[in-house]
């Protein structure tokens, strides 16, 4: 199983970071140590200074795919979840000034909370679900996936250029602004149309 994030794919996250606009889905990989299950705490790593959310919807593949076209990847998966893109930002922008992949900020143990998983079919229209995540009770991010600059299909269509997709493979959709810092103590609860599916604290 891997774990498949994309960059990049909010306008206004892009905006934030004062980061390029993409012509195509960039993407980079986690390893499956970096899942929390179950509303787990997050343990805040020693090797960091600065810990950032980015929150994001999260599918879940459902069979074997190879150069799929976008026209038939909605077939490829059932599920969504929420989930959260913890990233060592420290390491991550010292590794950027030298030229150096940043590969370390974002595959650390714990690194990709994530909520249980919701039918698709629970929604009238997948493109076009509200998601938010709320830092010690108070809204910090909030989209739409209707603003997302690669919708799901186009998305997996892309990837499967490049990979092999497989039952169970997690792809982390992107976040949008509002991205910043956790600290030990902090309490995240992250939903999908108000509905409250990931709950957790820093420890």
């Amino acid at each position: 199983m891997k774990i498949v994030c994309i960059c990049r794919n909010y306008i206004d996250h892009i905006n934030e970071f004062k980061s390029e606009k993409p012509k195509e889905p960039l993407f980079f990989l986690k390893p499956e140590t970096a899942l929390i299950k179950n509303n787990r705490p997050f343990f805040y790593p020693d090797f960091s200074n600065q810990i950032d959310y980015e929150t994001e919807i999260v599918i879940k593949i459902c069979k074997l795919g190879k150069n799929i076209q976008t026209k038939f990847a909605h077939r490829y998966y059932n599920d969504i979840a929420i989930g959260i893109d913890f990233t060592a930002r420290d390491i991550q922008q010292n590794a950027i000034k030298k030229g150096l992949p940043w590969e370390t900020s974002k595959v650390f143990d714990g690194a990709a909370p994530i909520s249980k998983f919701i039918n698709k079919s629970d929604f009238v229209n997948i493109n076009d679900i509200n998601f938010g995540l709320s830092l010690n009770n108070k809204i910090v991010q909030k989209a739409n996936t209707k603003d997302m600059l690669f919708s799901f299909d186009e998305i997996i269509a892309y990837m499967s250029k490049f990979l092999t997709l497989k039952m169970g493979d997690l792809i982390f959709t992107g976040t949008p602004s509002g991205v910043g810092p956790v600290k030990i103590g902090d309490h995240l609860q992250a939903a999908i149309e108000n509905n409250i599916l990931l709950d957790f604290y820093v420890r």
